[in-house]
């Protein structure tokens, strides 16, 4: 006897291998039961109230589904560890791409000077040699260039630029101290023959220091000092006015102190006495000024300057700086964005050698001193060195030899007792000479300066 066929509409058992969800059933050991519930090879869970059934007979709570409780919270957590993952690698992608983005920012400010370069190559035959491994002496020049975003009210010829400040900042090899010698624009030097940026070239003559720059730029400037000090210069910077009032903002303002008030209406500067936060636009004309403090020479307004950057070291130098980085961020931008300078210091990699390098020098081991200079013989609207002490001051450089600082006064006071031992002991002494080594002692040669531990405020 057949059976009658069933449609597919009818009602009735069908084999399971007749539907795919029942393939898929059969394939992990799973079937549907006519009133809901699921039996997994793990377990049963009761569609109606969520209540899963192990093999073991242990009863989970309901609406855990096919996993005992702890399983779910574990998927949960795991769900969560994987958003939070995705989020983070976000976040890491935006700070790298913000950090990639300062770092091409600050390495985009520096201007890189291989024209110097390539001029002192021409001239490496005539250069000083190195005599100490390690140490380096580095170009510092404030360009007093009217050319340039915010120079031009600073004068009326923007196609003229001398070296408006120049110092040569000596490293010792053990990073122990670092000293900055200041040599004034005044001073007459010889000036070698030198290329103008139009190619021409001027003729070697002795003149005032600061027309090497106007003359043929940084590489006869750096010529002319290495000729005068027998010093082989390693590295130059060079900032413009609106470079250094940026360094001086950045940091929020340097103070002085003012033991009288200033006014100066060509630094376009005025303040009263006592102690002042100057920010860049004053600062710029503080250590300008040469006619409204002291006697008004170029040496009481290196000593300004020289105090200046003694504050602004020991500002930079503070735990307030250079552990904010968002007080850190616009100092070095600033400072990168001033500079120009030769290729090996023309990047951040090189830049911070350089730092990490005197960043633990002791502030009292900074020391700022300017050449032993005086009135020129034949005009005494120019400088000229004072010899003996300028040469061993070039020669202790060289040699990387510890160099005395003291003030002016101590400066004075020594100079006077000096005096006094030429004298013999009858106070007559027209028949000694001062040279005599059997009657003049010769002490350690000291120069007048200041440190940065000293402030002008103290």
């Amino acid at each position: 006897m057949t059976d009658t066929a069933r449609t597919p509409s009818e009602p009735g058992d069908r084999p399971a291998s007749d539907t795919p969800r029942a393939a898929a059933d059969a394939q992990d050991g799973s079937s549907d039961a006519p009133d809901g519930t699921t039996n997994a090879p793990g377990g049963t869970t009761n569609a109606q109230d969520g209540t899963v059934y192990a093999q073991d007979g242990t009863v989970y709570a309901p609406g855990a589904g096919a996993s005992p409780t702890g399983v779910g919270s574990r998927r949960r957590r795991l769900r969560w560890l994987r958003y939070a993952a995705v989020v983070t690698a976000v976040l890491v992608l935006a700070a790298g791409g913000l950090g990639w983005a300062a770092y091409t920012k600050l390495q985009g400010n520096i201007t890189k000077d291989t024209g110097t370069a390539a001029e002192l190559a021409r001239y490496e035959k005539e250069r000083p040699t190195p005599l100490v491994h390690d140490a380096q002496n580095i170009l510092l020049i404030g360009s007093d260039s009217r050319s340039g975003p915010g120079n031009r009210k600073y004068g009326r010829d923007p196609g003229t630029q001398r070296s408006d400040t120049t110092i040569l900042l000596h490293l010792a090899a053990d990073r122990q101290s670092a000293t900055a010698v200041s040599l004034p624009r005044d001073l007459m030097v010889d000036i070698p023959g030198c290329r103008r940026p139009d190619g021409s070239r001027t003729r070697a003559q002795f003149a005032q220091f600061n027309w090497a720059f106007e003359f043929g730029g940084t590489a006869c400037t750096i010529r002319t000092v290495e000729k005068l000090t027998d010093i082989r210069v390693d590295h130059h910077m060079v900032v413009d006015f609106a470079g250094f009032k940026g360094m001086v903002d950045a940091v929020d303002g340097v103070q002085v102190c003012l033991k009288e008030p200033m006014e100066d209406a060509a630094a376009k500067i005025r303040l009263p006495a006592g102690p002042q936060t100057l920010d860049g636009e004053q600062a710029l004309g503080y250590v300008r000024a040469r006619k409204s403090l002291g006697n008004g020479s170029d040496t009481d307004r290196m000593d300004r300057q020289q105090e200046f950057l003694a504050a602004l070291v020991n500002k930079v130098r503070s735990n307030d700086v250079l552990l904010n980085p968002a007080k850190l961020y616009p100092v070095l931008d600033a400072a990168t964005s001033s500079l120009t300078t030769d290729p090996g210091l023309a990047s951040l990699r090189g830049l911070y050698e350089l730092v990490r390098g005197v960043r633990t020098i002791p502030t009292e081991r900074v020391q700022f001193l300017t050449v032993p200079r005086r009135s020129y013989t034949y005009d005494a609207n120019r400088d000229e060195l004072v010899e003996p002490a300028a040469d061993a001051l070039f020669s202790q450089l060289r040699k990387d030899e510890p160099v005395e600082v003291v003030r002016a006064a101590t400066v004075a006071n020594r100079e006077a007792a000096a005096a006094d031992s030429y004298e013999d002991d009858s106070g007559d002494d027209t028949d000694e000479k001062p040279d005599d080594p059997t009657h003049v002692p010769s002490p350690a040669p000291t120069f007048r300066g200041n440190t940065a531990d000293r402030s002008s405020c103290r």
